[in-house]
């Protein structure tokens, strides 16, 4: 999958660049689901959101966007404005061993954990929309019925006043969190990647889409300065 990098347009100068990103991709084939995962029927997808479209009660059906979700929303996006959710903090805490990972090589994705708090977007699902929003938005990231408990409705701050957002991957537990020093995230998104990109891509593309929005994440700016290292060492010689 060629890298389509998300548009930059901050004054910072990212340490990550798209050539750099570049090196960290290679194909890898689709494994398919893990044999001890449920997948999901169109059924199954059409009960969710219905479900889901009721709690909203009739209003807006806004969505909270800290990661991937800011530059791949996937679904048909309306009014977009900043907010924060308190109570969390954006962490690279989910271990993958598909999608942007491997068993050999494997990466790290976004999850709202316990504490702090996340500045995102708060993007509404176009009016008109909302049933195949949501729909869309459960498809892309609910692979399996055993993460349906990753879906979840936060509070969030926008505009001075707080409001429910739909999120996803919030307060994860389990086998496949794992909380690792932020060297050793560096190197696993600077090696990791599956039949959906790189980690590399999925750093760059957030950070640079956050920025564009004026949010700047210290901590998530640090780790694509050392990720950027990684590369640059990775690649200095034939024998990295």
């Amino acid at each position: 999958m060629p890298f389509d990098p998300a548009p930059a347009a901050s004054a910072r100068r990212m340490t990550l660049t798209p050539e750099l990103v570049a090196r960290a991709f290679r194909e890898v084939e689709d494994p398919g689901l893990p044999p001890e995962w449920t997948a999901l029927t169109d059924e199954d997808f059409a009960r969710l959101a219905d479900d889901w479209l009721e709690r909203s009660g009739g209003g807006p059906v806004r969505v909270f966007a800290y990661g991937s979700l800011i530059w791949n929303p996937g679904f048909p996006v309306g009014r977009i404005t900043r907010g924060v959710a308190h109570g969390w903090h954006r962490s690279f805490c989910l271990h993958l061993t598909s999608w942007r990972g491997s068993p050999e090589y494997p990466g790290l994705m976004l999850a709202l954990e316990a504490g702090g708090s996340a500045a995102g977007l708060l993007m509404e699902v176009a009016p008109g929309e909302e049933r195949a929003g949501i729909e869309a938005l459960l498809r892309r990231e609910i692979a399996a019925r055993e993460h349906t408990h990753m879906v979840r409705v936060v509070s969030v701050r926008s505009e001075g006043e707080a409001v429910p957002a739909l999120t996803f991957w919030a307060g994860p537990k389990g086998e496949g969190v794992v909380s690792l020093p932020v060297e050793e995230q560096a190197r696993r998104l600077a090696t990791a990647c599956g039949h959906r990109g790189s980690g590399a891509e999925y750093l760059y593309n957030t950070v640079a889409k956050l920025e564009e929005h004026g949010i700047h994440d210290r901590n998530l700016w640090q780790l694509q300065h050392l990720t950027a290292e990684e590369l640059v060492r990775r690649h200095a010689s034939p024998a990295a």
